[in-house]
């Protein structure tokens, strides 16, 4: 299975669920500080003289003051409903307090748009609907309500016109910051299923190379005992077809058991070769590394041509399955949407590496371009597969592997025809000892 295949497997499959949509300790936290915020505000206004109705303002405090308390001693894990109704809560205790002191005029108004924004970085987009229609409500029901402020010596009145214009800015501002928190928290929730899918894709693969080792090596200590078993099954079945010939039943079993032992044999050794590349081997000729990558889509139907330099000895590089598997995605990439062939040409100097994967087929869209580092629905167009939408993983996750190690990734479309991806590293960094010793396998017991 492709990295990118087992990408959108792992996303599907295996990511973990988020337990909380918004922590209760969040929760309590902030509004704790909104509280005393509002505590500290009608202290400071009653001080200057502004006059208005305390006793329910005081009242609205105190049943968020109440809320808090109860979240406080009790431990129910915080839903997606719960988190919504936390936040309609606050957002109807903020209207209410907007309405007992001025509606409008009063310049803490703007704070309705907090609640709509919380959800829009924490809730789905069902509940962000939810709560930015209960903020219209409420915000519009505190400006139409509203009891006015009073002082002995100001007019603290706001006109007609600049309590409209002033609720026209809410409102937009109700629609612009929840569009853009909601963007903006799936940009980094979906980059964070990317990295967590090309994490579990690579824990994966290691894992299956790890176990290609020990059949391996397996089927090596097993061929021995096997050998053995067929050869005594022979000799059975000679002294049985002599000693007992009307017994043919104890032939056949004798037959059954060499068989079954055949069997044995080229069932390890068709496993086996999965682990023909042992893990410990951390270097390899920079051919036998594209081989590696290229060998998966070798039998796809498209030719695959691997060019090197005619002079000159190519370098020993590192054989790590980051650096194959990020490889491996931009190949089969390249396959997919080739109309005939597929190119990977090498070349270095004494200072840098690269590699270049090119197709004939239509090439990069300019719309596409602009977001390959990007782990979003992309297509591409093949005459093969017609319009092909992906999740944008594959290219996002190789080229995520391949700048870890050192590389520079250039994506383009060809002059001619087809679409190319050159890969650059400094040769210091992917260059590698093949005279270093191994380290041991693993024993099997």
């Amino acid at each position: 299975m492709s990295l990118g295949s087992l990408s959108a497997v792992a996303l599907s499959a295996q990511l973990p669920p988020r337990a909380e949509p918004i922590r209760r300790r969040t929760l309590i936290l902030i509004r704790w500080v909104a509280l005393g915020g509002q505590i500290i505000a009608v202290s400071l206004a009653w001080l200057m003289g502004i006059r208005f109705d305390l006793a329910p303002v005081l009242v609205v405090i105190g049943i968020g003051a109440a809320l808090n308390l109860w979240m406080t001693a009790t431990t129910a894990r915080v839903t997606h409903r719960g988190a919504t109704g936390q936040l309609v809560f606050d957002l109807i205790q903020i209207s209410m307090l907007i309405g007992l002191t001025g509606g409008l005029s009063n310049p803490f108004a703007l704070l309705v748009l907090a609640p709509v924004t919380i959800a829009a970085t924490a809730l789905q987009d069902r509940e962000t609907v939810l709560v930015g229609a209960a903020t219209v409500v409420m915000i519009s029901l505190a400006a139409l309500l509203a009891m006015p402020l009073q002082h002995p010596r100001l007019d603290l009145s706001m006109p007609p016109v600049l309590q409209l214009a002033h609720l026209s800015a809410i409102l937009i501002g109700v629609v612009f910051f929840a569009a853009y928190a909601r963007r903006v928290a799936g940009e980094l929730a979906t980059t964070s299923d990317a990295l967590f899918a090309s994490q579990m894709a690579l824990a994966r693969e290691q894992k299956l190379q790890h176990l290609g080792g020990i059949i391996a090596a397996a089927a090596h200590e097993m061929g021995t005992p096997l050998a053995t078993i067929k050869l005594i099954a022979a000799e059975l079945n000679d002294e049985l077809s002599s000693a007992l010939p009307d017994r043919s039943d104890l032939a056949e079993d004798a037959a059954t058991l060499a068989q079954s032992a055949d069997r044995c044999r080229d069932i390890l050794r068709s496993m086996g070769r999965a682990g023909k590349d042992d893990l410990k081997i951390h270097a390899a000729p920079l051919p036998t590394v594209l081989e590696e990558a290229a060998q998966p889509h070798a039998d796809r139907g498209t030719p695959l041509r691997i060019t090197l330099p005619p002079d000159g000895v190519p370098p020993t590089v590192m054989r790590d399955p980051g650096i194959i598997h990020g490889l491996r995605n931009i190949i089969q990439n390249a396959v997919d949407f080739a109309e005939t062939k597929v190119e990977i040409e090498a070349s270095w100097t004494d200072a840098t590496l690269m590699i270049h994967v090119r197709d004939d087929g239509r090439g990069f869209s300019q719309a596409v371009l602009t977001r390959l580092s990007e782990p979003f629905p992309v297509s591409r167009r093949s005459d093969r597969r017609g319009s092909y939408e992906g999740m944008g993983l594959g290219l996002f996750i190789a080229r995520s592997l391949l700048e870890s190690s050192g590389a520079t990734l250039y994506f383009r479309n060809r002059s001619a025809q087809g679409a190319e991806v050159t890969v650059s590293w400094p040769l210091d960094r992917i260059a590698a000892d093949d005279r270093a010793a191994l380290r041991e396998n693993p024993p099997i017991s």
